[in-house]
């Protein structure tokens, strides 16, 4: 029997969060290896398990498997999160790639200068209620169904509830004129698996603090 998915990153959100929730959601348990300091990151790469040098990095059926997409990929379809057929899987990948646009400027956040933060929150807010949520608050009004893609729980989903929230941190009033995503909200949160994931002391990780943006400043050089 195949032994959990082991994942390599900080203990941190980053770009691993999305690969913890979309496992968390399909019900996977998985284990975590924290890289703490520098010298963690260098042995991975002397040791050559890092394919360009960079993490996120998750062991899953005997690879060592590196960069987001493909492990968000490869998860999505293990698990059926992938929807049905090719044009399935295109919607769910354009759904994604918006939020991921989004959330990419909201992981970021942290790491911008006291002097661009305002500036930088007031640009995130703008395109989540201008040009983000709008498409999926269409989507689903457009098709009626509870979930994005061929009314079934995708990754396309999972990634969404997770950028809602992410969004919320920034402005809790964030959904306000967007109805049909506030049920969406609500509905996706109580499925079980995902329900657990959002209880404290689940592997989810908290809001990146100044602490957090520190170490990883001294981890990944920058």
């Amino acid at each position: 029997m195949a032994g959990k998915p082991k994942l390599h990153y900080n203990n941190g959100r980053g770009r691993m969060e999305s690969i913890r929730w979309l496992l968390a959601a399909a019900g996977v348990e998985f284990e975590e290896q924290f890289i703490e300091k520098r010298e963690d990151l260098e042995k991975l790469c002397k040791d050559g398990v890092l394919m360009f040098q960079q993490v996120p990095m998750v062991e899953i059926d005997g690879m060592k498997m590196v960069q987001t997409r493909a492990i968000l990929s490869y998860i999505a379809a293990k698990y059926n999160l992938y929807g049905k057929d090719l044009k399935e899987r295109a919607w769910i990948d354009m759904y994604v790639e918006g939020t991921t646009e989004l959330m990419r400027m909201m992981i970021n956040l942290p790491f911008h200068p006291p002097d661009t933060k305002e500036e930088t929150l007031a640009l995130i807010i703008e395109r989540a209620t201008n040009r983000y949520f709008p498409v999926y608050e269409r989507a689903l009004k457009d098709h009626g169904y509870d979930y994005l893609v061929g009314n079934k729980l995708s990754w396309a989903d999972i990634q969404l509830l997770e950028a809602i929230l992410m969004a919320e941190e920034c402005k809790p009033d964030i959904l306000s004129a967007f109805p049909l995503l506030q049920a969406f909200k609500g509905r996706t949160s109580n499925i079980p698996t995902i329900k657990k994931f959002l209880q404290p002391g689940s592997q989810r990780k908290p809001r990146t603090n100044e602490k957090i943006v520190a170490i990883v400043r001294k981890i990944y050089n920058f």
